[in-house]
């Protein structure tokens, strides 16, 4: 058992425990400030460019028909996890930045690789994971500072104005848009080069988490948050994850969906994603609370790989455990049948 949890930890979780360690101990300073900065917001652009290119338009208009599905994965990122974060965030975190962060978190998109990812190991339908990964980070470039702007101004300060707002647009709908119109003349190159987009994808997720972590340890984070908020916010963003992961499998199972379309929601809407949070926290909230806002968005992720890692596994052994013990249909020749 815990060989095989060990096996669920992805490299890529250890990578981004590393950045916050580096990040911690060597931030960013002086001049390599600007210099991270430019390279986290050129990396995001890029990142988001490269997922608009991948867009398979065939893939959207096999997805879209299952509108049901598509319905309740965004019920549940842009309603139920918000209700779920003002009850948490209700009862009382210590730290108030710790609180706004984990209400932020709830407001977040899915993620759109790792989504499509699981959702294919656990034999799932990539096609409406493709759809709605896609239509939930698109949805989000709007609904989520709208949400942050009615939810969380009582407790934190977000900074919503029409700058604010075309920051986030030109940041990630426009070269996502861009990407998505160049697909006919660079899509088959970025479809043949699969490694090359996944380190794209992680590597400029890690960037951006080293330069907004590093600019929160500069301003002090670690004299904000001490080991027992840390602990106390680990166990929260777990309580929260784990609800959810109930939640849309009972919501599967009330909408009778068959086990591909069911771990679609499952990995779907059990997601938030750490690279819309980060570059809407840097343009939403002041650069000395960042840091603490995007703490909990970081934990959570980690450990949404985790757990869907291990649970995408479950589930792929599930389906080949049905198929060995389907039983198989074999043709009978016309002239089999007229044996007596």
């Amino acid at each position: 058992m815990i060989r095989r949890l060990f096996a669920t930890i992805e490299p890529y979780v250890l990578m981004l425990l590393a950045t916050v360690v580096i990040a911690t101990l060597l931030p960013p300073r002086g001049v390599g400030v600007p210099i991270f900065d430019i390279a986290a917001d050129t990396a995001i652009v890029a990142l988001f460019f490269v997922h608009g290119a991948k867009l398979s338009r065939s893939a959207l208009l096999a997805g879209a028909r299952h509108w049901r599905l598509h319905a309740a994965i965004l019920a549940t990122s842009f309603v139920v996890f918000p209700l779920l974060g003002l009850a948490i965030t209700g009862s009382g975190l210590p730290a108030p930045d710790l609180a706004t962060g984990l209400l932020f978190l709830t407001l977040l998109p899915s993620t759109v690789q790792s989504s499509i990812a699981f959702t294919a190991i656990a034999r799932g339908n990539v096609a409406a994971a493709v759809c709605s990964a896609s239509l939930s980070n698109l949805l989000g470039i709007a609904v989520t500072p709208a949400l942050a702007a009615l939810l969380l101004p009582g407790t934190g300060g977000v900074n919503l104005s029409f700058g604010s707002v075309q920051a986030i647009v030109l940041q990630l709908l426009v070269p996502f848009a861009a990407g998505h119109l160049l697909r006919p003349f660079i899509g088959d190159w970025i479809a043949a080069r699969k490694r090359l987009v996944t380190t794209l994808d992680r590597g400029s997720i890690l960037l951006v988490v080293y330069t907004a972590f590093g600019a929160a340890v500069t301003e002090g984070l670690w004299s904000q948050v001490g080991a027992a908020e840390l602990a106390e916010l680990v166990g929260w963003c777990a309580a929260l994850l784990a609800v959810v992961l109930v939640l849309t499998g009972l919501i599967a199972r009330a909408m009778k969906l068959d086990p591909a379309d069911a771990a679609v929601m499952r990995f779907c809407g059990s997601k938030k994603s750490l690279a819309t949070g980060v570059p809407m926290a840097g343009v939403l909230f002041p650069p000395a609370q960042v840091g603490v806002v995007l703490l909990p968005v970081m934990v959570f992720h980690q450990l949404q790989l985790i757990a869907c890692a291990f649970l995408a596994r479950r589930l792929a052994d599930a389906a080949d455990a049905a198929d060995a013990v389907r039983p198989v249909s074999v043709p009978v020749s016309p002239a089999a049948r007229t044996l007596p």
